[in-house]
């Protein structure tokens, strides 16, 4: 059954290290992936977004607890606490087991680094006191130890539970007389092993298990999420690199703890690890394989050679140009040499490390004669991808340029980053230009709401050039309605037969894709989430960039739903080549429509005939609560239209006008909220 809650959110606001963050979304995405997104997040999301309906899990991670309590203590704390006692997850890693206590007592005596006080969350009733071990320095290993845990086995009684198994550590606590608080709902999952040196009173409970109302947290003192695999022996700190090798023992036992702890939570747990993937070659094509060398001679201002090697040194990544038919000397030597492969130079251990995949180089394979065969990308099939384009144009009143170029990977960062962050190379991409990808590793998303891009899914980013003289009468913000119009239109009219008219997706204003859940009766009309838009601009010259993103649930079940479990039985199912050339053909007659009368009566009567809210009735919580029914939205600025309503719900006549990036939407519960 889809579950609404498909976000584990890693908080990385003030408080939170670059380092504990890292680990937490590096661990965690590889045990839930591709049940979960696995996210960050900020205090000011959490205070003023509406994360709690699709949260799974809120995580905390080790940093500097009196950070979080800075920026969240009072709104931010009560909205976690109401998240968990409602049914939500709370994780706290070493800092955050310490804000997940009712006290929080560190170092106690030390001038430099005592830190006491009451905490508001109190998920532990008790105190967390520490550091359970000696010589915390803060921003160094000098403290590390691979502290010995006992498990308390009956506490989790799901999965290869280890009995006994060494877990990083550096300044967590333990928690104070955990064991007495059983009747308080607290079940202690570890303790310590060694004697600590500070006084944990009946035990010395390592990692605890709370309950509150419906929802429930877990809270350590040490660092489960920290794999050995991403430690660096050469790191300071006295023997640390014996401390790394008895961890690289127990790595696997630390594993199975994590993920009993996970279940325990409720969260569904992969069955094998999901490595991280290698970033990919990049196949440079067109619908006319020759026009590959136009491209190619329009991007020589910003091509520099250096060794033999032709490079495209973008603002956020490097691009290496390889030629498609012969070996560049640079290649050659790295082979005379047992030199890395393409596809994992800079990654050949991605599965077992944090990747920093900025640092690596993407290499370009122009197609300048035929397309790329079944060997080069056997996850897409460029030869049926480009005769539906030119089926598809042929029927279209304008469409010519989307899709015309492609650039696919099988695995890549983002196709939004990689347009929309190098700057450089973007001036040079032509309107209709399209990156598309099996695998995103860094998918972006509107605000907090990054969506999963699992195998599957149909990615991809366009780049527009709009020029700023159609501004007046076509402004730019219409484009994210535009490209949410082409999704559905795109579904609704896969073939010509119209089989498709009835596949039960909608809008969501302003540029969500949600669909009815076929796990649910149709009666009750509960829709999910199977897609999301992410519109980024900038200007330059005379013309506004936009880089257009998409994220489409098409062929994968997981984390919500597709487009393929909405169909009848016996319907032929979409592919992704075909899917994706429809919903190309339809943004460009759309876009095209749009220049030459902008978002008119005719484009407005079609968004509200495909989305959700019409005379919906909604609350404005930054208007005090009022409650208002959505009349549309305007035509110049797009913004969302509620009139107020007063004593039974009567019209007052006052309108409200509010812009999609100051406001978030939760359709599911009828709540608008200001955002900051």
């Amino acid at each position: 059954m889809a579950s609404s809650r498909m976000n584990v959110l890693v908080y990385a606001g003030n408080g939170s290290t670059v380092e504990s963050v890292r680990h937490c979304l590096w661990t965690l995405r590889r045990l839930l992936s591709p049940n979960y997104a696995v996210i960050t997040v900020t205090g000011e999301m959490l205070i003023k977004e509406p994360w709690t309906p699709s949260c799974a899990l809120l995580v905390f991670p080790g940093g500097a607890d009196l950070g979080y309590c800075r920026t969240l203590n009072g709104e931010g704390n009560r909205r976690i606490s109401r998240y968990v006692q409602r049914g939500g997850s709370y994780l706290g890693f070493c800092a955050g087991g310490y804000y997940g206590s009712s006290r929080c007592e560190f170092e106690v005596g030390n001038k430099k680094l005592e830190v006491v006080g009451d905490r508001e969350l109190a998920f532990f009733p008790g105190t967390c006191r520490g550091s359970a071990f000696p010589g915390f320095v803060y921003h160094s290993e000098e403290g590390t130890r691979a502290a010995e845990l006992n498990v308390e086995k009956e506490a989790l009684a799901q999965g290869a539970v280890p009995v006994v198994f060494r877990c990083y550590y550096n300044g967590g606590g333990v928690f104070v007389d955990a064991k007495k608080f059983a009747g308080r709902g607290v079940q202690v999952l570890a303790n310590y092993t060694e004697p600590t040196a500070v006084d944990g009173g009946d035990g010395d409970a390592a990692v605890v298990y709370c309950k509150r109302g419906d929802g429930a947290a877990i809270l350590t003192g040490p660092h489960p999420e920290f794999s050995a695999h991403n430690l660096d022996r050469k790191a300071d700190g006295k023997g640390y690199s014996k401390i790394v090798d008895d961890l690289m023992e127990d790595d696997q036992k630390r594993t199975d703890f994590l993920k009993a702890c996970l279940t325990k939570l409720g969260l569904i747990v992969s069955l094998e690890q999901e490595a991280v993937p290698s970033l990919s070659r990049l196949h440079l094509s067109s619908v006319r394989s020759s026009d590959v060398s136009e491209m190619l001679a329009s991007l020589q201002a910003i091509i520099v050679n250096e060794g033999g090697e032709e490079y495209i040194k973008g603002e956020n990544d490097t691009f290496v140009i390889e030629d498609s038919s012969r070996w560049s000397l640079g290649a050659i030597k790295k082979a005379l040499v047992g030199g890395t492969s393409a596809e994992s130079e800079g990654n050949s251990d991605a599965a077992d490390k944090i990747v920093d995949y900025n640092a690596i180089l993407k290499r370009i394979i122009p197609h300048e004669s035929e397309y790329p065969t079944y060997k080069d990308t056997p996850y897409f099939n460029h030869n049926a991808f480009y005769a539906s384009l030119r089926c598809y144009q042929s029927d279209s009143r304008s469409a010519s340029e989307f899709g015309k170029y492609l650039l696919y990977g099988e695995v890549v960062t983002s196709t939004n980053t990689m347009l929309e962050k190098n700057t450089q190379l973007l001036k040079h991409l032509p309107t209709g230009f399209t990156a598309t990808a099996a695998v995103q590793v860094a998918g972006r998303g509107r605000g907090s709401n990054i969506w999963v891009s699992p195998a599957g899914s149909l990615m991809f980013s366009t780049v527009i050039r709009h020029p700023i003289s159609s501004m007046n009468s076509a402004p730019v913000v219409f484009v994210q309605y535009l490209v949410a119009l082409a999704i559905v239109d795109g579904i609704k009219s896969y073939d010509d037969a119209g089989s498709y008219a009835d596949v039960p997706v909608k809008l969501k204003w302003p540029n969500d894709i949600y669909a009815l859940d076929p796990s649910r009766p149709p009666e009750e009309k509960k829709y999910v989430k199977v897609g999301g838009i992410l519109v980024n601009s900038s200007y330059s010259g005379n013309e506004f960039l936009l880089v257009v993103g998409v994220g489409l649930n098409t062929t994968n079940a997981a984390p919500t739903t597709s487009l393929n479990a909405l169909l009848r039985r016996g319907q032929t199912p979409f592919t992704l080549e075909k899917l994706l050339a429809r919903i190309l053909t339809a943004f460009e007659d759309l876009y095209n429509d749009f220049l030459c009368t902008g978002f008119d009566n005719n484009l407005q009567d079609l968004y509200y005939r495909h989305w959700l809210h019409t005379d919906q009735i909604v609350t404005l919580e930054a208007e005090g609560g009022v409650r208002a029914k959505i009349r549309g939205i305007t035509s110049d600025f797009g913004l969302l239209r509620a009139e107020q309503l007063g004593w039974e719900d009567r019209p007052t006549g006052k309108l409200w006008e509010l812009q999609s990036d100051a406001n978030s939407f939760d359709f599911l519960k009828g709540l608008v909220r200001r955002k900051v």
